[in-house]
């Protein structure tokens, strides 16, 4: 699936909607990502969060496994893995695995932020400065992966040989320049921080050193995708979205908020910072949605645009997903 400019993929967050339960969720994503594949996505990707109830992607390798298992020729890969709160031989015999089970298919995006809050990295035993040795974490990892281990002795079995493609994920010009630095494709969480997206796009393509995995520079940006039949469908959708965020980021309590209370905290200057996450929003129906998604394309230049379809439930999710694909696809096809 692609635009004029620049091919389609997904993020799937593999949430857990009102009512449902973390299988309900596993298997959607299933569903998901088989849809995906015969709609001609190029791409599925899953995000590693901790003691989050609303999404049920925390172990992420395995996900991945699972959804691989139920699908034959999408890519799929992490969106991402949180390095620092792993050991790079960890994850070189994790993916390399997956590499091993499923060849050509398997991507590994890298983040360094914990992907969740202080007393969960206490749980995970993260170390509170692991984040200052990612780059060397990440050259660690894609060593094990092209089979010439840093650390005499030591090899990722399966891992070894198998070079996995490895991808810097970021929200900051702190991940522009290492990926530039590394020569390595660069994505950007636009869809939930979009500030510094543009100059981090700007300074990728400007310092970019070409590698062994990548010749020339390789941007994915983030967008999130409501699809709907009707216009009004997508804005309820799109309002639904922004109350229950309100809930989970801004009061944290874990009790449900009425309409009022969220629609009055969503007036406030903390609810305009929260809708200002979801800048990079294309909400609508089809035609809409497909317009918004090549102006954004357009705007930043890039080379791939992830779609993280945001929708209430997962039936909404699923017909995003067609919807779109359907208002992109060649006239007569």
């Amino acid at each position: 699936m692609t635009l004029a400019a620049a091919p389609l993929s997904v993020l799937d967050l593999a949430i857990v909607g009102r009512d449902e339960t973390a299988a309900d969720a596993l298997a959607s994503a299933v569903t998901f990502a088989q849809r995906a594949e015969q709609l001609g996505y190029r791409r599925v990707w899953y995000a590693e969060h901790h003691n989050m109830a609303s999404i049920a992607s925390s172990a992420t390798s395995v996900l991945i496994a699972h959804v691989a298992a139920h699908t034959s020729t999408i890519r799929l890969g992490s969106g991402g893995i949180m390095l620092p709160n792993h050991t790079p031989l960890t994850i070189a015999e994790q993916f390399g695995t997956l590499a091993t089970l499923h060849p050509g298919r398997i991507d590994l995006g890298l983040g360094r932020a914990p992907g969740t809050d202080q007393n969960t990295m206490r749980a995970l035993r993260r170390d509170e400065r692991a984040a200052d040795t990612f780059p060397d974490d990440v050259l660690e990892l894609q060593a094990y992966l092209q089979g010439s281990s840093r650390i005499p002795g030591v090899e990722a079995v399966p891992g070894a040989g198998t070079d996995v493609p490895l991808y810097i994920l970021g929200s900051s010009l702190f991940g522009a320049q290492l990926a530039a630095d590394l020569g390595l494709p660069y994505a950007f969480a636009s869809h939930f921080a979009p500030a510094a997206l543009l100059d981090a796009v700007a300074l990728y393509r400007q310092r970019f050193r070409p590698s062994s995995q990548l010749a020339e520079p390789y941007v994915m940006a983030a967008i999130n995708v409501l699809a709907a039949t009707e216009t009004d469908d997508a804005e309820r959708q799109l309002l639904e979205v922004r109350r229950r965020r309100v809930a989970r980021f801004v009061v944290a309590t874990g009790r449900e908020l009425t309409d009022d209370e969220a629609d009055r905290i969503l007036a406030s200057p903390q609810g305009r910072q929260l809708a200002h996450m979801m800048h990079y929003t294309a909400a609508g129906d089809p035609p809409t949605v497909a317009r918004r998604i090549e102006d954004f394309a357009a705007e930043t230049g890039a080379d791939e645009v992830v779609t993280v379809h945001a929708s209430p439930t997962g039936t909404e999710r699923l017909r995003s997903l067609e919807l779109l694909a359907g208002a992109l696809a060649p006239a007569g096809s």
